[in-house]
Formats: structure tokens, C-alpha cells, sequence
């Protein structure tokens, strides 16, 4: 079974993507680090006990990698046409020892299986050869930590909580079979929207906000 990880805010630009969480949330989020296999950079911020939000872009300063980066980042129109039309909170990743069954999951996407750090942690990522959102963005990308499991629980807490997140979806119940077969425990609830957008309601001292 796979259990939720982390949210994903895809941003255009790292500080784009920072501001928009800090507008949404009321929070400044701490940076996290960079992928040099990915030649990406994030900030990261704890919601839960061990459950965390990412806001990750293409690291300017890095060497492009050789193969597709992570989170569709490589096409950039289309995140900056995502970003400008209010779709931010674009993907989640979910945790699991066998990744495998990702692979199996969505057979007409070729996955891999690939290995990514930042700074000196390792863990392993199962993704589209492309670099694309798996089905469209209506699936999660899939991560084992390893031995050293989530990082959530070392981050600072800033007493800020999931409380909801939700799928809109043309399809809700294609959707809702896709992740019975991924064996997700707890996935986003699916509603019927005309086009495939997430939300996220979070409740801290301030009361509750949401993050789309």
C-alpha cells in the first residue's frame, strides 16, 4: 500500500512559487535544497506529522540533466500556461517500499525507476521516461525513502495541518479505479469539475486557507 507523502506546487520560478504559498498560507517557506540529478530546487514545509509541501522549479544554475527532469518541468510553456491560469498545486507523490507497482499501474506509460538526492539524502523516484504527470496529472508519482523514511518529521513544525484535499475530474470514477489500482490508502476525494484541479484546505492559528 502507498500512503500519501507530499504535495506538490509546481512553479514557473522558485520565488513565484514561495509567494504564492505565502499568500495562500499566511507562512514563509524554508528552502529545502537542490537535485543535481534533476537540476531542480525546492522549499519544503511540514503539514502533518509526516506529511510535508514542496514548492519545486528548474534550478537556473544547474547542468540541465541528461534525461527528462521530474514534474513536467521541462516543458516550460506549459507550466508558466498552468502557473498564469491558477493551476499551482499540480501534482503529490506518494511513499512505498515497491514501486514497482506504479510501473504496473498505468502499463501504456513507460516508467522509470530512478535514483535522486539532496544534500545527503537518497531515495528513489518512480516517473514517466518523459518526465510528464503521471496520467495527465490525476496520478501521483511514487517515492521510496528507504531506510531513513519521510523527512516530515525533522522539519520545523509551524502548527499547520492537512485537512482535505480534493481531486476535480471529468471522470471521477476512472480516476477512483486508477487508485484502487495503485492501492493508495487515502487518496484526494474525487469530484466531478470540468477540467482536473486540485485543492488543499489547511487549518493553522490563523484559522483555515486553501492552496490550489
Amino acid at each position: 500500500m502507498f500512503a500519501l507523502d507530499h504535495l506538490v506546487v509546481i512553479a514557473p520560478d522558485l520565488a513565484e512559487g514561495v509567494e504564492h504559498v505565502r499568500r495562500s498560507l499566511g507562512l514563509d517557506m524554508p528552502y529545502g535544497g537542490r537535485h543535481p540529478e534533476m537540476g531542480t530546487h525546492n522549499h519544503v514545509l511540514r503539514i502533518g506529522e509526516d506529511l510535508f509541501l514542496e514548492v519545486i522549479a528548474v534550478d537556473q544554475q544547474a547542468e540541465a540533466p541528461e534525461h527528462a527532469r521530474w514534474f513536467g518541468l521541462d516543458d516550460g510553456p506549459t507550466v508558466r500556461r498552468a502557473w498564469d491560469e491558477g493551476l499551482r498545486l499540480r501534482s503529490w507523490v506518494v511513499r512505498g517500499p515497491d514501486l514497482e507497482i506504479m510501473r504496473q499501474a498505468i502499463p501504456a506509460t513507460p516508467q522509470d525507476i530512478v535514483s535522486v538526492s539532496r544534500g545527503d539524502r537518497r531515495w528513489q523516484f518512480c516517473m514517466p521516461e518523459d518526465g510528464a504527470l503521471p496520467a495527465g496529472g490525476a496520478a501521483p508519482y511514487a517515492i521510496d525513502w528507504g531506510s531513513r523514511r519521510t523527512p516530515a518529521p525533522g522539519m520545523p513544525s509551524v502548527a499547520l495541518q492537512l485537512q482535505s484535499f480534493v481531486l476535480e475530474h471529468p471522470d471521477p470514477d476512472a480516476i477512483r479505479a486508477l487508485y484502487r489500482r495503485m492501492r493508495i490508502q487515502n487518496p484526494p476525494r474525487v469530484v466531478r469539475g470540468p477540467r482536473l484541479r486540485y485543492r488543499a484546505t489547511l487549518s493553522g492559528p490563523d484559522g483555515e486557507a486553501e492552496l490550489n
